[in-house]
């Protein structure tokens, strides 16, 4: 046999296997494919398994193996999926690829780092903030130009108040360190506060002070009714007062020693601050104080983000600045008006000022 004949018997054997290797080769070398390799690897997969880790927390999956393994079908009873049970496996079975849960014998578990510490139960409000980025950030940073083209909004029904509620207690800590300088603990106080959220504030308020009373308000109804159920639970419901209702609107007499705002002074646009801190000081009794707290502008991305979200609604507005919201207060008539920076280099601040 000589050399061409040898070649093309060679060709004809492995023909198909040369074509598809060389096809692979030429696939591969492509420069799109370390590109998209890469974004596959460093971003794609990450946001996939964010996503997964915060349906799986706020659903109660996490909290439910995080006391025992489950199977398919206790999972499915647990979370009222037992019509279909199918989809659910589809979906714990991503869970399972993406290296966040894992299964054995049947039973699925818990896997990752990441997993095990989101199922704590001291960690919900970190499950809850990182729902928030993903339901409520996400979608402002991809809409944003289309938005701005259409004249489209975000409303407050956009939100889903309960996951707020949870997500802003990861400031709690700062939170109470300013209700701990600001409120009398000596004497009787009647608090009213504003965006009262799951109340764990006006609680930290009662535990300091057991002659305070308080009025708690929230505009959004389901987050007011799951605060009244709270108080019940933590046997405040003699001492505090909870209610749907929107500040700008309250019929009330100037009757209260303390009004506290924690992080929702963005919740109102930039020229209503004005009059809703007026609102705020008209329910005041003679002497009384404000507390507001509030991240203020020039921390960091998430809350640029934040900032840009209300930017987007059709209520509220940026986040303020330190010397914006001073000035604010002390239009609205507010004298004595202060501003502390309760944890070096973060743009939380807390605000306090006396109704003259």
């Amino acid at each position: 046999m000589d050399v061409l004949s040898l070649v093309k018997s060679v060709r004809e054997r492995v023909g198909e296997p040369l074509g598809d290797a060389l096809s692979a080769v030429r696939i591969v070398a492509n420069w799109r494919m370390p590109l998209l390799l890469a974004v596959s690897k460093g971003f794609v997969t990450p946001v996939y398994r964010a996503a997964f880790l915060a349906s799986a927390a706020g659903s109660g999956v996490l909290g439910c193996l995080a006391v025992r393994p489950c199977d398919l079908e206790s999972l499915a009873g647990k979370l009222g999926a037992a019509q279909d049970k199918q989809r659910l496996r589809a979906w714990l079975e991503l869970g399972v690829r993406l290296g966040e849960l894992d299964r054995r014998e049947g039973c699925y578990r818990l896997k990752s780092i990441a997993a095990r510490a989101l199922a704590r139960a001291g960690n919900d409000a970190l499950a809850a903030a990182l729902e928030e980025v993903l339901r409520f950030h996400v979608p402002v940073l991809l809409g944003g130009p289309r938005m701005a083209a259409t004249g489209e909004r975000f409303s407050l029904g956009d939100q889903d108040g309960l996951v707020i509620a949870r997500s802003t207690r990861v400031i709690e800590p700062m939170v109470e360190a300013a209700i701990d300088r600001a409120l009398d603990r000596e004497n009787a106080v009647r608090l009213l506060e504003v965006g009262c959220g799951s109340g764990v504030h006006v609680r930290h308020a009662a535990r300091l002070n057991p002659r305070l009373s308080a009025l708690a308000i929230d505009m959004q109804e389901e987050v007011a009714e799951a605060a009244t159920k709270n108080m019940a639970e933590w046997g405040l419901a003699d001492r505090v007062e909870t209610r749907q209702g929107d500040l700008r609107t309250l019929e009330l007499q100037p009757q209260f020693d303390l009004v506290t705002m924690h992080n929702n002074i963005y919740y109102f646009a930039e020229d209503e601050r004005v009059a809703a801190l007026e609102k705020a000081r008209s329910v005041l009794a003679p002497g009384g104080r404000i507390l507001l707290t509030t991240a203020c502008q020039g921390g960091s991305i998430g809350l640029d983000v934040l900032s840009l979200w209300f930017t987007y609604a059709d209520f509220g507005g940026p986040l303020p600045r330190e010397e914006e919201l001073v000035a604010q207060l002390e239009r609205a008539g507010f004298t004595d008006v202060q501003a502390a920076r309760l944890v070096p280099g973060e743009q939380f601040r807390a605000f306090t000022a006396t109704n003259r």
